[in-house]
């Protein structure tokens, strides 16, 4: 059985998906990017801050379902380019206080609404 978790006041999707799906006490988070709020304005000041909104964001899911950054198992970062790849890291490291969940990191050619970073997650209970 599944459960869509969609958070009062978060982004609305841009696309026909829910922004994470509880199942067997799994939790899959959809990819987030910089969006800020049910605004629709994006956070690309630079790459530090729409990394860490874009981690906000993923915060923000975990929360809804009652979770938290400890319970993530796996995390995929999509970047527009692998000169991103540093400030990412910096950013991300700062959400983890003991063992990091498994990722991948990869530049790919583009990302919706032109954004430079893009993360997704799968969460455990």
């Amino acid at each position: 059985m599944k459960k869509p978790i969609i958070p009062a006041g978060a982004a609305k999707p841009l696309a026909p998906y829910s922004p994470a799906i509880d199942a067997n006490g799994l939790v899959f988070l959809s990819g987030q990017i910089a969006l800020i709020g049910d605004t629709g304005q994006l956070r690309m000041e630079s790459i530090t801050e729409e990394t860490r909104q874009v981690m906000d964001n993923l915060g923000q899911l975990l929360q809804a379902a009652g979770l938290g950054f400890e319970h993530l198992v796996k995390c995929t970062i999509f970047m527009s380019s692998m000169d991103h790849y540093a400030a990412v890291n910096e950013v991300y490291g700062t959400y983890f206080q003991d063992a990091p969940p498994a990722r991948e990191a990869v530049a790919v050619k583009g990302l919706p609404r032109g954004v430079n970073v893009e993360i997704s997650g799968i969460a455990c209970r």
